[in-house]
């Protein structure tokens, strides 16, 4: 009897088989699609998903930033030299734009996180993108675990969790009326270890935030928040040195560092592999508003 041939692949395999599935759908099912890529990890991976399911054409859509400004100088210097190595065409939503003009109101806090959403919905109208690719991974934070990975917005760009579509067998519906929006998540089903494997599977370069330094810092509410043109010391705060690295990347002004002697792909997967809470618990103060402050802006249209 001739043997019978193994068809077992590892589980990185399977999640890279997925959400190129995935690209590709959505890119037979949809008119104009875009890509959200910030430059940090989780967009990173994606746009390079996005490279392996279409080679060798070029990416069939165009990637998008929601700027607020206040990003880490790093990560906007990757973003830019990442799509031009890709030549894929870059749209910038601009926060300050939008303050400029008088659209959104910057709050009291000097934070933009909020204001993101109506450049956001201004952004998907004016170019008329029926499809928002994110980053967004379930285990990141409750309010992502309800998520579908097709996950529809109505025309307004909000989302209600109690009206999405089933996704039996994976099989998805991208079917939105002029004015509706599917906001889709290909890597809705990896973990944030899994998302470190994977770069380290394909030696995906990363900004330098991500690996540990010495940096100055402050700590606000046992959060170290490293001190930049957008973080300064209060009264009474004391600056201090500390090797600490970032887990996620969001806006200066509300991403915090974590303790950490990772200074490659391997010791960030092995420190990854032993916490116990999320990136996004453990680092973001945004989230800390309230026990539902994700649920909330995403019902407002944020991604």
């Amino acid at each position: 009897m001739a043997p019978v041939s193994d068809y077992r692949i590892s589980h990185i395999a399977a999640l890279e088989a997925e959400a190129i599935f995935i690209f590709r759908e959505v890119a037979a099912t949809c008119q104009r699609p875009v890509l959200l890529f910030s430059g940090g990890k989780d967009s990173i991976v994606m746009l390079h998903l996005a490279q392996k399911a279409f080679a060798p054409a070029p990416i069939p859509f165009p990637v998008m930033h929601v700027d607020t400004g206040q990003n880490f100088a790093e990560v906007i210097e990757y973003r830019d030299n990442r799509v031009a190595e890709t030549g894929v065409q870059l749209i910038v939503a601009s926060v300050q734009d939008a303050i400029d003009r008088g659209m959104v109101t910057e709050p009291p806090d000097g934070t933009r996180n909020r204001i993101q959403t109506p450049v956001l919905l201004e952004a998907a109208e004016k170019y008329q993108f029926d499809a928002l690719f994110g980053g967004a991974r379930r285990d990141e934070e409750k309010a992502r675990a309800k998520e579908r990975v097709f996950s529809f917005r109505d025309d307004f760009g909000q989302w209600d969790p109690k009206n999405q579509r089933p996704e039996l067998w994976s099989l998805y519906n991208g079917r939105v009326h002029p004015g509706e929006q599917i906001r889709v998540f290909p890597l809705s089903n990896w973990t944030e270890l899994d998302v470190w494997r994977y770069i380290g599977a394909e030696d995906i370069p990363l900004p330098e935030v991500y690996f540990s330094a010495e940096r100055e810092v402050v700590d606000r509410g046992g959060m170290l928040y490293a001190v930049n043109e957008f973080i300064k010391p209060r009264e009474g705060e004391e600056v201090f040195s500390e090797k600490i690295r970032y887990r996620t990347v969001g806006d200066a002004t509300l991403t915090a560092g974590v303790r950490s002697d990772a200074t490659t792909i391997d010791e960030i997967i092995a420190e990854v592999a032993a916490t116990r809470i999320t990136e996004r618990g453990a680092t973001r103060g945004d989230d800390k508003t309230s026990e539902a402050a994700m649920e909330d802006r995403k019902r407002e249209g944020y991604f």
